[in-house]
């Protein structure tokens, strides 16, 4: 685990005299960034001695509430853990109404115990580090394709959450996929966006108008260093949440915020590349390489029991449905979109494999900890993926996925491959609250309920 050195602090604060606060965050299961604002005299000391954050901060639900059967709540005193900077993430956040810093942590190993294996960044930091020490570089994209929506803050007459309205004042009816006028329509929100963007020096590229009114989509250019894409992955997140509320709106990042309309995922693209950065998966031929192949197969024969680490949350699940561009089944293809790990095309030398599954809810750190892991099995086994899939891979499942969180709960919880990949420790609280999670939920009795049962039971 590499740490930022004290020099970033004293060259940001002479460079940035105006700023007065820097917000701190952590980054927590539900891919939640947590965290305190400070004041910029308290910068150079926490990249000098680090900054204690609770154990408990990594063992909260995504309402922010402890789940005491983590471990890391009343059992260990609610301990501080000290965590430390990460180099290049000291930056400004340009959406702020005042000057205002932004910097991420993440536990130490050793000082951050007993809360460290609960940190995601440290699972896929694991991940990547096993896959090197076989020779194996990844290289990722979150293809943001993270797709989100823009939203009203004011909810509808029923209070029901409603797509933004347009600069003509118009609120959109219609998908509009890939419509440019949309796009225009949205011009000063992105306009901000792309400038926050380049003062934080994250490789945002194309923007399109996905397939539902108001859902939007921005790519993120791949990485030689996953860690560093998936690191920009979750910044891009928080940056689109403060532009947004900028602008009045809210980004929305459910993964099915409305059931007759599009879902949104996180499509994370990923090779192998050799120590010099040579594509290990490059071929001429658009199956690609053995390796390849089996890296498919080894995502296939984990996906179930990491189907909770790629839908996180009930809400992930109302996105599967038939011909709505979310896979339903294990499933593989070359340029094909109805499949779970689709090979695109284009050059020999980008042959990769994009994984189709992920929620725009899923914790990317975890999300390509997951994947990652399930490449490695799949080299170690030689593991085939079988035929590919040719059309509508909707007509064609031969193993469909569970479509609900329980079963996808229990399988991770039963799953010996998901705690050697991933670590005893680390799922052990993750579980823990997700199941916390699972009992509020289904204890809440809400409008369906209502409007099935009220009258009629």
């Amino acid at each position: 685990m590499q740490f930022a050195k004290p020099q970033e602090a004293r060259d940001f604060l002479q460079q940035h005299p105006e700023v007065r606060s820097i917000e701190l965050m952590l980054i927590d299961a539900n891919g939640i960034p947590r965290g305190k604002l400070l004041h910029r005299d308290e910068l150079l000391a926490i990249y000098e001695n680090g900054r204690p954050l609770p154990s408990s901060i990594l063992a909260l639900t995504i309402q922010g509430e402890d789940v005491e059967e983590s471990g890391l709540v009343w059992e260990v005193a609610d301990a501080d853990c000290w965590t430390y900077p990460l180099p290049g993430s000291l930056t400004l956040q340009p959406w702020r109404a005042t000057p205002t810093g932004q910097l991420q942590v993440s536990m130490h190993p050793t000082q951050g115990m007993p809360a460290a294996p609960a940190d995601p960044r440290h699972v896929l930091v694991r991940a990547i580090d096993r896959l090197k020490a076989d020779g194996y570089h990844p290289v990722m994209a979150v293809e943001l394709e993270l797709e989100f929506y823009l939203l009203d803050k004011q909810r509808d007459a029923n209070g029901r959450p409603q797509p933004a309205l347009q600069t003509n004042g118009v609120r959109p009816q219609a998908p509009q996929v890939y419509g440019v006028y949309e796009l225009e329509q949205l011009q000063p929100f992105l306009d901000d966006l792309y400038a926050a963007c380049e003062v934080q020096g994250l490789p945002v590229r194309t923007a399109i108008s996905e397939y539902a009114p108001g859902q939007v989509e921005l790519t993120l250019e791949h990485r030689f260093d996953a860690l560093q894409a998936i690191d920009e992955g979750v910044r891009y997140k928080r940056l689109v949440k403060g532009v947004a509320n900028k602008h009045g709106l809210q980004a929305c990042f459910m993964a099915k915020p409305f059931g007759d309309l599009a879902g949104s995922g996180m499509h994370m693209h990923v090779s192998l590349a050799d120590e010099q950065g040579n594509n290990l998966m490059a071929s001429e031929d658009p199956h690609g390489t053995p390796l390849l192949r089996h890296a498919i197969g080894g995502m296939m024969a984990t996906l179930n029991d990491a189907l909770a680490i790629f839908c996180p949350n009930a809400n992930s699940f109302r996105r599967f449905q038939v011909n709505s561009y979310a896979p339903l089944a294990k499933s593989w293809g070359v340029n094909n979109r109805t499949v779970s790990f689709r090979v695109p095309g284009g050059p020999a030398k980008s042959r990769h494999v994009e994984h189709r599954i992920c929620g725009a809810d899923a914790n990317p750190y975890l999300a390509a900890a997951a994947i990652l892991a399930g490449i490695h099995h799949g080299i170690n086994n030689q593991i085939d993926p079988g035929e590919e899939i040719i059309g509508n891979g909707y007509e064609q499942a031969r193993e469909t996925l569970p479509t609900d969180w329980l079963t996808a709960l229990r399988a991770l919880e039963n799953s010996s491959w998901a705690k050697e990949a991933l670590g005893k420790d680390f799922l052990t609280v993750f579980l823990a609250i997700k199941w916390a999670e699972f009992r509020q939920f289904m204890g809440e009795v809400g409008e369906q309920d209502w409007r099935w049962y009220l009258t009629h039971a």
